[in-house]
């Protein structure tokens, strides 16, 4: 994959020096143009071979171009507190808006790279991380996102004599560390899981552009030009269409559904709802002082009907516990910052630290329920987000978060009735709304979507627990009880 780039590319100075200031213009007005028209932004990675001029790169990108509106992150070690996070965390935090354009000095191949060329880790281990970006950058592509991903490239030969220039050189030698020399040693087995790592993920949406770095000036022109065109080649072509990667599911033909089979009769006496809510609040706030919880942490979600419960059944969970150990986020219609990132970004933001509970009221299911049935986004949108949403929850266990997720379910009967109190009742006015009323109309399509969704969604690693609320005592207790099972099984 490398060949191309050994070749001995260059360009005559002169050459350069007539070409630079058409491309500097070129860039500044597609770059104008994108803030002007933000309906994506842009990511760009800068990575390679040390000594292969990855920071002249970038100090020349913010030269040409309006440093205004680029976020440049030189990504180095995690701090502790994303030590804590699933892998991805830190780069969630700074995607860019859209219109705005973002240069990762490191990124997200950098430590399964490094772990990989060091045997800090496996081969199974690098395609596993490396399994794991693909559809991450098909998401970010997918939600409007232009990924630019170069490899600036030099020959062994030529790293050493770069290497040795900049040592010599009072100016720079300050940029040539042991560590430089270090890694050059071991040149060969980091060519060979580099090229390993850009051959599994080089694809049509998010493809490695393979840059020799010999020439300088060869280096910035080729880099300059391939940016331009592309940011050139959306703008005129914004509407992006990704594939659908989920068939529809079928009906059944006798109509017969999760969400309608489920018995919404059962009740629990008073005196025994009592009982086992102490039980259980008590229990949950047991394993929360495990010691062994404070290297875990949970993500509970709250799904299902309106006037289902969700809340009264959160205020009994946060009850057991410590005001300082959870949050309760109550998702509503995305901000207009959150709108200019891909949807599940607001969530990222928002996840549990270690030994803490993030408590979604409403959550990243909203993309195939709410904006599914609204018409919020595409069918290619929701369709996809299935697997995008298996793949987050897949990342959130792995880093040792436990997702615990309930859908709560009344009858059309019973909502109506909880609606027509709420009217009545002074301070529970506020929980109800014309959208409340609007939605109660669409009863039957929340339904499809709901059962489909857990359907799909539903894994080893994050289950769903679908709770019958006709009846609000049983709800509450089942909660708990699930929630203190998942703890106690996890821990």
């Amino acid at each position: 994959m490398f060949q191309s780039a050994e070749l001995g590319h260059k360009i005559k100075k002169e050459d350069f020096e007539l070409e630079e200031p058409a491309l500097r213009e070129k860039l500044l007005d597609v770059q104008y143009e994108l803030l002007e028209k933000p309906e994506f932004s842009v990511v760009i990675l800068v990575g390679g071979v040390d000594g292969s001029g990855k920071g002249d790169t970038v100090n020349l990108l913010l030269e040409w171009m309006d440093p205004r509106h680029i976020h440049t992150h030189a990504v180095d070690a995690p701090t502790k507190e994303e030590q804590a996070q699933p892998r991805m965390y830190r780069f969630w935090q700074r995607l860019p808006p859209h219109g705005k354009i973002g240069i990762f000095l490191g990124s997200w191949y950098t430590d399964p790279i490094l772990d990989r060329g060091y045997r800090k880790s496996s081969q199974a281990d690098l395609d596993r991380a490396l399994n794991e970006i693909v559809p991450f950058e098909r998401m970010l592509s997918n939600e409007r996102v232009l990924v630019l991903k170069f490899w600036l490239h030099l020959s062994k030969k030529t790293e050493k004599k770069r290497l040795m220039e900049l040592e010599a050189d009072s100016r720079t030698a300050w940029r040539v560390t042991p560590l430089d020399w270090e890694r050059y040693e071991m040149y060969d087995r980091f060519r060979k899981v580099s090229e390993r790592a850009l051959r599994m993920t080089s694809t049509a949406s998010a493809p490695w552009y393979v840059v020799e770095s010999t020439d300088a000036e060869y280096r910035s022109l080729t880099v300059g030009n391939i940016l331009h065109d592309a940011i050139k080649k959306r703008l005129e072509d914004p509407v992006h269409n990704p594939q659908v990667h989920a068939p529809p599911l079928p009906q059944p033909i006798d109509k017969l559904d999760i969400l309608g089979a489920l018995d919404l009769n059962v009740t629990l006496p008073k005196d025994q709802y009592n009982k086992e809510l102490d039980a259980l609040q008590a229990k949950l706030n047991q394993l929360t002082r495990d010691a062994r919880f404070k290297k875990r942490s949970v993500a509970a979600v709250f799904e299902g009907s309106d006037a289902a419960g969700k809340g009264g059944a959160i205020r009994r969970i946060t009850s057991a516990l410590d005001a300082r150990q959870y949050r309760v986020i109550p998702i509503a219609a995305p901000t207009d910052e959150e709108k200019a990132r891909p949807y599940l970004w607001r969530f990222w933001r928002n996840l549990p630290k270690q030994g803490r509970f993030s408590i979604f009221d409403r959550s990243w299911y909203g993309r195939v329920l709410v904006e599914r049935i609204e018409k919020f986004c595409d069918e290619d949108d929701w369709m996809r987000a299935y697997s995008e949403i298996n793949d987050f929850e897949e990342g959130l266990a792995r880093s040792g978060t436990i997702v615990v997720k309930f859908w709560l379910q009344i009858s059309s009967e019973e909502q109506l009735k909880r609606f027509e109190e709420r009217a009545k009742t002074s301070f529970k006015r506020y929980k109800l709304g014309p959208e409340d009323w609007r939605n109660r109309e669409k009863w039957s399509e929340y339904q499809v979507a709901g059962s489909e969704m857990i359907d799909r969604t539903g894994t080893e690693y994050a289950p769903w627990t679908t709770v019958s609320a006709n009846d609000k005592r049983h709800a509450r207790v089942k909660v708990l009880r699930t929630l203190c099972d998942r703890l106690e099984a996890e821990l």
